[in-house]
């Protein structure tokens, strides 16, 4: 932007606009400040952009570790009950296949016992001695001493009893007939069957109930357990005894692999690994309106990740009972390098359903084996690296792209500083030059006054363009 000025209109005291001189002179100095601010802003885009991708990365490598685990969800297993009314199951991964047939007499029950009731909570009865046996015949039998102002009513008795920390929970429960002491064990079965066999006190309980353990047979054998829930009658399988029903009815518990924890694991690695190559796919591919790629397409590092990913997606091993690649798994491979599960099979094209139903162990060898070689071991090392924190592919650029950042901010900054301060000076100059200029016509007038006088001519005129404006200064011609 050029400078000029109307030397007619300066000397008439018309002045300068100080702040249009400044700015034109400045405005040579800013010509980097808008080049490094668009560079700024195409680096805050890059750098979401990289955190976009280093995510998708990163829930690509869990992905690929739930598949490369020996205990993840390739190697579940899945019991189901013909009677889920009479009994449940789950199983563990070292559960081992096979069908079981189950039926349930009886149900573990807690022991619960109670007295005859007194008028109410605050009744006292007689002292003596009351004790108390828990677990059944070989138990622990606990004695209570009633002591005549301590612990003689059930109120007390009750509180009593709770705070001996024995298994025991006693309430006192009032009806139309009065109140009782009930107490219930906390344990189910045997361990937890109550029993008075002492009481010199007049206070009557009545027979005992409960406290008996779970009866079932299993695959013929009969089996007996103090709680409803039995993890130690089959290897690796829990059963949730829920009735009893009469007469008896046989339950068959099917266990095998959990193909639905399996399909659900190798999608989340398919929709993972997608995502991915779409970011990569989205910053490679010409845009025909505008003619230009994504604001990644010139990092080489991100085309030797998306060449890292195509070389571990096709992956291949041997033997396995054909079950080689993904393609055998009935996953196919897309011309743009994503992924797509197929849903329908064909004579010459599996579905991963199929393949799971038909196969499931090679299923899990074709990911994992012990040796370290399944598709999900190989994959996993490899995102292992380019995920690492400080040398991954991403990480590098991320912190590159933060470091140019951080350099631009500090260049826009110092020459933020330095304008503002050259502005500054500036200012205050053409403010002095504005200064004399505006006092020019006034000065003139003085020296035209005292050159008349010497002349003999004490009538001087004004100058009818005599300054009328601001002391700022207007507009010369700039």
């Amino acid at each position: 932007m050029g400078v000029s000025f109307n030397a007619a209109a300066l000397l008439n005291g018309n002045g300068i606009d100080i702040k249009s001189v400044v700015n034109a002179i400045l405005s040579r100095e800013t010509g980097p400040l808008t080049e490094w601010q668009n560079q700024q802003t195409d680096l805050s885009t890059q750098a979401g952009l990289l955190t976009g991708l280093n995510n998708g990365l990163t829930s690509l490598e869990a992905a690929a570790i739930s598949l490369a685990d020996p205990h993840g969800a390739l190697a579940s297993q899945l019991a189901t009950s013909s009677q889920p009314g009479i009994l449940t199951a789950s199983a563990q991964t070292t559960a081992i296949p096979g069908i079981h047939q189950i039926v349930v007499s009886s149900l573990a029950t807690i022991g619960t016992l109670y007295t005859n009731p007194l008028t109410d909570g605050n009744t006292a009865f007689s002292a003596g001695d009351i004790q108390l046996q828990v677990g059944g015949g070989s138990g622990v039998t606990r004695d209570i001493p009633i002591t005549t102002g301590s612990n003689d009513t059930l109120n007390k008795l009750a509180s009593y009893i709770n705070t001996q920390k024995w298994g025991v929970s006693a309430t006192v429960v009032t009806d139309a007939n009065g109140a009782r002491l009930a107490l219930v064990s906390q344990a189910s079965g045997i361990p937890g069957a109550l029993a008075i066999t002492t009481n010199t006190t007049n206070l009557v309980f009545n027979t005992p109930v409960g406290g008996t353990n779970a009866s079932l047979t299993i695959d013929g054998v009969p089996f007996s357990s103090p709680t409803n829930t039995i993890s130690t009658a089959i290897p690796g399988v829990t059963l949730n005894l829920a009735s009893a029903p009469v007469p008896p009815t046989t339950v068959q518990i099917t266990v095998g692999p959990d193909a639905a924890q399996a399909t659900t694991a190798i999608n989340n690695f398919v929709n993972a690994y997608n995502s991915v190559v779409g970011v990569l796919n989205t910053q490679f591919t010409v845009d025909p309106t505008t003619n230009t790629q994504g604001p990644l397409a010139s990092d080489s590092a991100l085309r030797s990740l998306q060449s890292s990913l195509l070389k571990d997606v096709t992956y291949s091993i041997t033997g396995n009972n054909g079950l080689v690649n993904l393609a055998s798994l009935g996953i196919d491979f897309n011309n743009d390098g994503t992924l797509s599960v197929n849903q329908v099979a064909t004579d010459t094209h599996p579905s991963l359903s199929s393949v799971l139903a038909q196969n499931p162990s090679a299923v899990q060898s074709f990911f994992q084996n012990v040796s370290g070689t399944g598709f999900a071991n190989n994959f996993n090392a490899d995102l292992f690296n380019l995920t690492d924190p400080t040398n991954g592919i991403v990480n590098v650029d991320i912190a590159g792209n933060t470091a140019q950042q951080k350099a631009l901010t500090t260049q826009i900054t110092n020459l933020q500083d330095r304008l503002t301060a050259q502005q500054a000076a500036l200012t205050l100059q053409y403010a002095q030059v504005n200064a004399t200029l505006e006092a020019f016509p006034s000065l003139l007038l003085t020296v035209t006054a005292e050159i008349g006088a010497l002349n003999g001519n004490f009538s001087v005129t004004s100058n009818s363009t005599a300054n009328t404006t601001p002391n700022i200064g207007s507009s010369t011609g700039l």
